[in-house]
């Protein structure tokens, strides 16, 4: 996959994420309890909107944004609590309100800078693409925990090729954020498009490789399943220790979640 899709591309699978979710979470109650320790729905659409915002202002008004990282990076849990606290107690149909305006917001953020731009963020800046999808993937991965709140089955799409870039190009964060440093080997990762056919990441001759569906490397690489209710396949030991630390996702390494089926 060495061809990249445009930030237009990219912005129109993230509307088309946002707005699944938002249909999926109109069909449930926001107390609803989801597998992230501690969250509900609500809360998890609460971390959304207030992160939609502060992409905003990390878009629009850079400068403003850095100003409050020290702050931010001395208490980051306490920070997302101010964040998420500020949309806990609006009604549900000002919450959503609340929610798609800030999205809408977000997006045309994204829109109007210029491509080599680096927006700043709470790790290292990115381009307009690369936080575009970076978004996506959240938006894919807390509609993951609404929709095991529930009890619905998402059918994955082509749009999972983002969070499989972004699974693809955090292996090596995966390793720092642990304090370990990642193997030199390179690993080929081969999986099955969702769409028919395979999204091949890496140099082809690599002895070390993973194979299996996109939506189930999805799963893992954003910590929504324990490896083994996966049907990835590892060969080679870079390959298999990666598949026990892989995280796309900023901030500490995660607990990830418990097998859902016990062995």
């Amino acid at each position: 996959m060495a061809d990249r899709p445009s930030l237009t591309d990219i912005l129109t699978d993230l509307r088309a994420e946002h707005d699944d979710l938002r249909r999926l979470v109109d069909g449930v109650d926001l107390g609803l309890a989801t597998p992230a320790e501690g969250w509900d729905v609500r809360e998890t659409v609460c971390h959304l909107a207030a992160f939609d915002q502060e992409g905003t202002k990390a878009a629009t008004t850079p400068q403003l944004f850095i100003a409050g990282l020290d702050e931010v990076l001395a208490n980051p849990d306490g920070f997302m609590d101010v964040l998420q606290g500020r949309f806990r107690d609006l009604s549900r149909p000002l919450l959503l309100d609340e929610w798609r305006a800030g999205f809408e917001a977000m997006v045309q953020a994204f829109a109007d800078l210029e491509p080599g731009t680096k927006v700043p963020w709470y790790g290292p800046p990115m381009s307009p693409a690369s936080f575009a999808t970076a978004r996506l993937m959240e938006y894919w991965a807390h509609g993951q925990d609404v929709a095991d709140a529930a009890g619905v089955h998402r059918a994955p799409t082509d749009r999972l090729r983002h969070v499989c870039h972004l699974g693809v190009r955090t292996r090596g964060f995966s390793y720092a954020v642990r304090g370990r440093t990642v193997p030199d080997a390179e690993v080929l990762v081969e999986l099955e498009a969702p769409g028919g056919g395979r999204w091949s990441f890496g140099d082809p001759s690599a002895s070390d490789r993973v194979t299996g569906t996109a939506e189930d490397f999805c799963l893992l690489v954003t910590q929504r399943r324990h490896r083994s209710d996966t049907a990835l396949v590892a060969v080679g030991p870079a390959a298999d220790e990666w598949l026990d630390l892989a995280q796309c996702f900023a901030g500490p390494p995660g607990a990830g979640r418990a097998p859902l089926v016990q062995r």
